[in-house]
């Protein structure tokens, strides 16, 4: 195969995975609302489409519709860029999940790095969209939403080396592969797959943890605490450069919840008959209503409490993870 048709291939699995990726954040905003007003016993959207399904359509139609606004007394360039910053790298992560073996735009010998170091991008767009938009309430937002990251990227990346050391790779689709061989076993039947949850179920709960954290979600909420800050470093935001921001968010959890599968289920990796890629996203919708449960269930914690948490608690609690995998390595 030349190089030109390498170049195209590679160009068409990125645009189908960041077809997947829209068409996912659409079913999650949707899935959120319906799941949410469910458990506070409404409706939810139901006028725009059968049962509301075209309703996140016509939320795009209206922020798209929206006067974009720029404050007078804000840094004209950093707003601009601050909302690309949290968009772009999101749907980046997309390059290299592995929906299914043969299904992945790239197999990065270091795919774990190249997904935590986009993630610590992240950050950087809250704290400039909280400094470049002149308001005490956004600055607020984004020096907390810095924090509240930073503080919860160590411990997300500690709370996988056990997972790391177990496999001998830092491929994701390694990772996969790696939890295909059964457990246990009773002749020809498996009883239980190798998955990472039974061989690390520490560092899954730590993990989880600390990716609730880093991608603000309920109840770690923190930067967007509405009650407090008047929305938080998106405070100044409108139209067009809002809904980028709300993609990001949207694509940060499924993307967490993705990883979740990769890391710790198995992947695509099933039983019976049913496709791989079937399997994979099963397995990341439990996590996004899990993810959505808690958001309806939890009240936001402290700020102090949740950066006590992050190094206090977490950080800790992944290097003894760490230290006992590789005791358990040792005698085995």
């Amino acid at each position: 195969m030349d190089s030109g048709a390498i170049i195209g291939m590679i160009t068409l699995k990125g645009v189908l995975a960041l077809a997947i990726g829209i068409v996912n954040i659409v079913i999650f905003i949707y899935m959120e609302r319906k799941v949410i007003a469910d458990m506070q016993v409404r409706f939810g959207p139901m006028r725009v489409g059968p049962h509301g399904t075209l309703q996140p359509i016509a939320d795009v139609i209206k922020l798209l519709a929206k006067e974009d606004i720029v404050p007078a007394a804000a840094d004209r360039l950093l707003f601009i860029l601050a909302p690309f910053i949290a968009f772009v790298p999101a749907f980046m992560l997309y390059l290299t999940i592995p929906i299914s073996e043969n299904l992945v735009v790239a197999d990065l010998p270091l795919g774990i790095f190249y997904l935590f170091g986009i993630l610590t991008v992240v950050p950087v767009s809250v704290l400039i969209a909280g400094w470049s938009s002149h308001s005490k309430y956004a600055l607020l937002g984004g020096l907390r939403g810095a924090a509240q990251q930073i503080s919860y990227e160590i411990p997300l990346l500690a709370s996988i080396l056990g997972v790391i050391m177990l496999t001998g790779s830092f491929s994701l689709v390694d990772i996969v592969k790696a939890q295909q061989v059964p457990l246990i076993k009773l002749g020809a039947f498996t009883i239980l797959p190798r998955w990472f949850i039974f061989l690390q179920p520490f560092g899954f709960l730590f993990y989880f943890t600390a990716a609730l954290a880093d991608t603000q979600r309920t109840p770690f909420d923190m930067p967007e605490a509405e009650s407090e800050l008047v929305q938080g470093y998106n405070t100044e935001y409108s139209s067009i450069k809002f809904a980028l921001f709300f993609l990001g968010e949207y694509s940060n959890a499924l993307i967490i919840s993705a990883l979740s599968v990769i890391i710790f289920f198995g992947g695509w990796s099933g039983f019976g008959p049913i496709p791989g890629v079937v399997w994979f996203f099963l397995k990341t919708y439990v996590f996004v209503y899990f993810i959505i449960w808690l958001r309806s269930t939890l009240p936001r914690i402290r700020i102090d409490q949740l950066m006590d948490m992050g190094w206090k608690i977490l950080l800790p609690l992944t290097l003894v993870n760490i230290i006992v995998t590789g005791f358990l390595m040792i005698g085995r």
